[in-house]
């Protein structure tokens, strides 16, 4: 395991909020269809074009078939959160091999509680209150990006 399972962490997290999103958005447009009721429309028609006809309708069709798309998007998310459960496990995993502590807090609180570099760097500030040099959101961002490099090092000369 390495640095693609966070990312992917990280990415099927936003996929799942898009989803969310898309299923909230499908929501308001059932409702609105179900608060409006019946629609009308004028038709011409009969002699020629001449006679103008009121149509009144539930727009069944569209109704059904933003329900049948909800149906989906919902069925989508459950799957995509079962595929999140796993990946979350295999990223608090991957994080609890790293042999120091610094850089599993460090990668725990950017990765999986999903916080900014400068979050992470407060964070720290606060775990670390007595450290001679305070964390910043560079050196944060930097630790990681020499922890992955190093990793990558390593592997390579396996």
């Amino acid at each position: 395991m390495d640095k693609a399972v966070l990312i992917e962490y990280c990415d099927l997290k936003a996929e799942i909020k898009e989803i969310r999103r898309m299923i909230q958005a499908t929501e308001d447009r059932l409702r609105k269809i179900e608060e409006e009721g019946a629609v009308s429309d004028v038709v011409s028609g009969g002699m020629g074009g001449e006679q103008h006809f009121k149509v009144t309708g539930f727009p069944e069709p569209r109704y059904a078939k933003e329900k049948a798309l909800l149906k989906s998007r919902r069925q989508r998310l459950k799957m995509k959160e079962a595929e999140l459960l796993e990946l979350t496990n295999q990223a608090e995993e991957y994080i609890e091999s790293i042999p120091k502590s610094e850089i599993r807090i460090m990668l725990r609180l950017y990765y999986i509680e999903n916080l900014t570099w400068t979050q992470v760097a407060m964070r720290m500030n606060r775990l670390f209150p007595k450290r001679k040099k305070a964390y910043t959101e560079d050196g944060c961002r930097m630790k990681n990006k020499r922890f992955f490099e190093n990793v990558r090092s390593c592997s390579e000369n396996l």
